[in-house]
């Protein structure tokens, strides 16, 4: 990767304080409006708000998302051949609530133009608030106070709650606020201003647009209690329907009109407004959607919720999502020593990150969780690997409840799963590699279908899922299918070879590194697919001897033989795991290591990300990585290597990790901290950290990066805690960055909560709520001992490990030899300006129009975030 010198508070802290509880703007700059849109976005894991404005204007996209609520269109590819992806899947941008237009003197306010004396946003942690407040001098002269707050409950999840105030500080002045919903995904708002998003270039990361309209009207109204709008999708066929009322309180004169029409219901409130009088509007929204239930009944539903809300109210409401947030943060609050440098501006961003998972996924039930959960558009709303890699550890070890609804979505999946493994001619199961209804999506096989990691992906979360809790009940229900039908795949997948000793291969796929696709045993594939055979033949077994009935509906159910398990054994067994003797490393793939070397040290800064200056085919003859591939399996299954292989293989690979995934940090942190490179951990880390808040990618404007988020957790405590729960055993070595005084955090193990603390010198551990079991074990480097609530836990360190100073850098290990003598070198292909220029590509790299549904992206970047 890039060198690695970012250690220090990156954010213009003039501008937004470094608060340990919130995220705050002191000042309103239209310069960064897609950045902040989605920073100070408000969700729930079903519904998100983009921070857009209360006004309407200024923003840079609109957008208020429910998960999973999409549009279908066929994909149109250029040369098809069978088995293609053949129908996509975007989000549809629900109809807008947040708009509350105010006027006064007939004058609107508009941030990017309004002389505003005050100006402070704030989105606070505690209670996932989203607060403004602002003084605004009229042109007239008058001054006028404006304070707003938005809130997505946690506790119903179909609900919002606004609240607006309006006071004249100086003068008497007619105020009008303007309360709407607004369909904008399938026209202009009532400005004719298309969304700045509109005008940006070709970025394959960017979610599509569509040609026709996506929203058919059946029904709209408005009356000055309540106004509704409802809506068909044109091809999904799904449904959604949104309704909101008001609470009014105002002293002064004025009067209450509504009108309504397809796409934008309102109701406008006109005032006589006194100096010194304020102006208070509540706004309930709802927002309930289906896969076909008739829009009537979800207006009926929308009615119940708002009924329900306007018995209680905003300050209830209020309350209710601080107690929900006061437990979250029991569950997961990483809490740095505030002797740490930069300490504030740290502890702010994990906060942030911890958060915003919050946010992705605590009320998705029924749905999974999507790239960039509900903050923007960007992957078109698809979930991918990221949820059970990069976000099901974080939930799993403090919201097992969480991890479990995610579980339960794949499980939903699996009989799409086992038709895509049919169409592939494969038995058991293959899970999309990027989907939102269980179809594939992915019209780019090469970094998308061949992804077949995908199945081993899932295993892995719903086995470690099930060590840490102890949910064997999950296991029957629905964790054993998924086993089995994944184990069958690999075992029919892969072939036997013999050259006097028998050898498993698994030919034709792509890793997680998308520079590198369509190989013969890529080593994570391989390593995976091992431990995803070993677990089914070890489920199978578990169930066999838990519960008798439920292995016979099993076996019946599944057509499942019991020399099915044994041949999967054998399979594990026999795995091809590419090493090779010359360099000493594992290959990433059979012939990974026969490629040049792609120099990065000499790649210039305005080529990356790479897949947006360089065809693909000039990508993949070089050895050059997107995002961490051996390492991140070095990471999942680290018992498998030994810590020398793991060193070689760090060091060998860091160099030519181009990091153009914000995937990628977070493992190089975790692994970076274990063999020893301590400095190079803390940088990646710090790039992680800041990933959105600095907007580090370009492409915070799409929504917010939640796999990363879930790494940011990952790197503190599987990184500098050192936790690893390998064959259901929870241990911890840690790698304290030397900086850091102390570090601390809860885990949940087999129903306990603990609360883990790491210093310089010491590993301590207490219970501070009891599971099932009275006592809990843990291993500490490599020596056993129990922690029960009347007995916590305090064992002494004698340092954090190896300690090697200074940093990789990205110049590449070259002049090795390869296992046949020959030499490995390095060399930089030329870019392509004028294909740049053609393709309209800014110094940022991104183009210059988004891609149609009808003529999607195809490239090897399409695949992941």
């Amino acid at each position: 990767m890039i060198a690695h010198d970012a250690t220090s508070d990156p954010l213009d802290r003039g501008r937004f304080p470094a608060d340990p509880w919130r995220l705050v703007e002191t000042s309103h700059s239209a310069a960064d409006l897609g950045v902040t849109e989605t920073l100070f976005t408000t969700a729930n894991g079903y519904l998100g708000l983009r921070g857009n404005p209360e006004e309407g204007r200024d923003a840079y996209a609109h957008g208020t998302f429910v998960n999973g609520f999409h549009e279908t269109w066929p994909i149109r590819h250029a040369e098809a051949a069978f088995g293609f992806a053949r129908t996509g899947q975007t989000l549809v941008n629900a109809p807008d609530a947040k708009v509350l237009k105010i006027y006064v003197d007939d004058e609107p306010l508009i941030l990017g133009t309004a002389d505003l004396e005050h100006y402070e946003r704030t989105l606070d942690f505690r209670d996932g608030v989203l607060r403004r407040s602002l003084v605004w001098r009229t042109p007239s002269g008058k001054r006028v106070r404006v304070e707003s707050s938005r809130m997505v409950s946690m506790v119903e999840r179909h609900l919002v709650v606004m609240r607006l105030e309006v006071t004249m500080l100086e003068g008497d002045a007619p105020i009008v606020i303007s309360s709407q919903l607004l369909n904008r995904q399938d026209g202009k708002d009532e400005y004719h201003v298309p969304d700045a998003a509109m005008g940006e270039g070709v970025d394959p990361r960017k979610a599509s647009a569509f040609e026709d309209r996506v929203l058919l009207p059946r029904t709209s109204s408005a009356t000055p209690d309540r106004m509704v709008l409802g809506y068909r999708t044109a091809h999904s066929q799904m449904t959604i329907c949104v309704a909101a009322d008001h609470v009014f309180d105002c002293a002064d004169a004025h009067e209450v009109r509504a009108s309504h029409e397809d796409d934008l219901a309102k109701v406008v409130f006109r005032v006589e407004a006194r100096e010194g009088h304020p102006i208070r509007l509540d706004k309930h929204v709802s927002y309930h959607t289906s896969r076909g239930v008739p829009v009537r009944e979800l207006a009926d539903r929308c009615d119940r919720t708002l009924d329900r809300a306007a018995g209680h109210g905003v300050e209830h409401y209020h309350r209710v999502q601080h107690d929900w947030f006061d437990r979250f943060w029991q569950n997961t609050d990483v809490v740095l020593d505030e002797g740490a440098k930069d300490s504030a501006s740290i502890q702010q961003a994990i906060r942030y990150n911890l958060f915003s998972l919050a946010q992705a996924s605590a009320r998705a039930d029924q749905q999974g969780v999507p790239a960039k959960g509900v903050s923007g558009s960007g992957y078109e709303g698809h979930y991918f690997w990221d949820t059970e890699v990069y976000v099901a550890p974080f939930l799993t070890y403090t919201q097992p409840d969480l991890a479990r609804n995610t579980l339960h979505f794949r499980a939903r999946m699996l009989p799409a799963a086992k038709a895509r493994a049919g169409e592939l001619a494969q038995t058991g199961a293959l899970f999309p590699w990027r989907t939102i209804n269980g179809e594939e999506a992915s019209a780019y096989y090469a970094a998308g279908t061949a992804q077949v990691h995908i199945d081993a992906d899932v295993a892995y979360a719903l086995s470690k899922y099930v060590d840490a809790t102890g949910d064997v009940g999950f296991l029957l229900r629905d964790g054993i299918d998924i086993l089995v039908e994944t184990a069958r795949f690999w075992a029919d997948l892969g072939f036997w070879r013999s050259n006097g000793t028998d050898t498993f291969h698994i030919h034709g796929v792509t890793g997680p590194d998308e520079y590198t696709t369509v190989v013969n045993n890529n080593l994570f594939t391989n390593v995976m697919a091992r431990y995803n055979l070993e677990r089914a033949a070890c489920a199978v077994d578990l169930v066999r001897e838990t519960d008798t009935a439920s292995y016979d509906r099993m076996r019946h159910r599944l057509g499942f033989d019991p020399a099915e398990a044994e041949e999967w054994r054998r399979c594990a067994a026999g795995m091809t795991i590419p090493f090779d003797e010359g360099m000493g490393i594992h290959q990433q793939d059979d012939h990974f290591l026969d490629r040049e070397v792609w120099d990065l040290s000499r790649t210039p800064a305005e080529t990356r990300p790479l897949l947006l200056h360089y065809h693909p085919l000039v990508i993949y003859r070089f050895q050059v990585l997107k995002q961490a591939d051996v390492v991140l399996a070095l990471f999942l299954q680290g018992d498998r290597f030994t810590t020398e292989e793991k060193r070689a293989d760090f060091e060998y690979y860091d160099p030519i990790t181009t990091g153009d995934s914000t995937l990628s940090a977070v493992v190089q942190s975790v692994m970076a901290a274990e063999v020893g490179y301590h400095e190079v951990a803390l940088s990646y880390f710090w790039k992680a950290l800041f990933v959105d808040l600095d907007n580090l990618h370009g492409n915070t404007v799409d929504g917010l990066h939640v796999a990363s988020c879930g790494g940011v957790w990952s790197a503190l405590v599987f990184g500098f805690a050192g936790m690893r729960d390998h064959g259901g055993v929870l241990s911890f070595d840690p790698r304290l960055p030397e900086e850091w005084p102390a570090l601390t955090f809860p885990v949940r193990w087999r129903g306990s909560r603990l609360r883990v603390e790491v210093t310089g010198d010491h590993l301590a551990v207490e219970v501070v709520e009891t599971g099932a079991e009275d006592e809990v074990t843990i291993w500490v480097r490599g020596t056993r001992y129990a922690v029960a609530a009347d007995r916590p836990l305090r064992v002494d360190l004698d340092g954090h490990g190896l300690r090697i100073a200074g940093e990789l850098g990205d110049t590449p290990l070259i002049g090795g030899r390869r296992a046949d003598g020959t030499r490995i070198t390095a060399g930089v292909p030329e870019p392509s300006l004028v294909a740049a220029e053609r393709e309209g590509a800014g110094p940022d790299g991104i183009g210059a129009a988004p891609a149609s549904p009808t003529a999607p992206p195809v490239g090897p970047h399409v695949a992941t975030t």
